[in-house]
């Protein structure tokens, strides 16, 4: 189970300074999919994998990383 994704979005987020309106931006959604980084981080909508490869991509993590629950948000995102 992929419990620990909204964690590490909002872990790695708030360690680049975003806000979930930047966030959304970022991600080339538009600005009011800030809910909806909400909901991916409360734990309430899982992304697609498109989205998941931008996140990675986007933040310099491996998809491994996000998706994995045995690596904490916190845990080195380089492992």
């Amino acid at each position: 189970m992929i419990s620990r994704l909204g964690k590490k979005v909002r872990y790695l987020r708030e360690r680049d300074g975003l806000s979930q309106s930047e966030l959304a931006q970022a991600l080339g959604l538009s600005e009011s999919s800030k809910g909806f980084i909400s909901e991916i981080e409360s734990g309430k909508k899982l992304p697609r994998a498109e989205l998941l490869l931008r996140l990675a991509d986007l933040f310099g993590v491996t998809t491994d990383y996000l998706l994995r629950d045995d690596q904490g948000a916190d845990q080195d995102e380089a492992s």
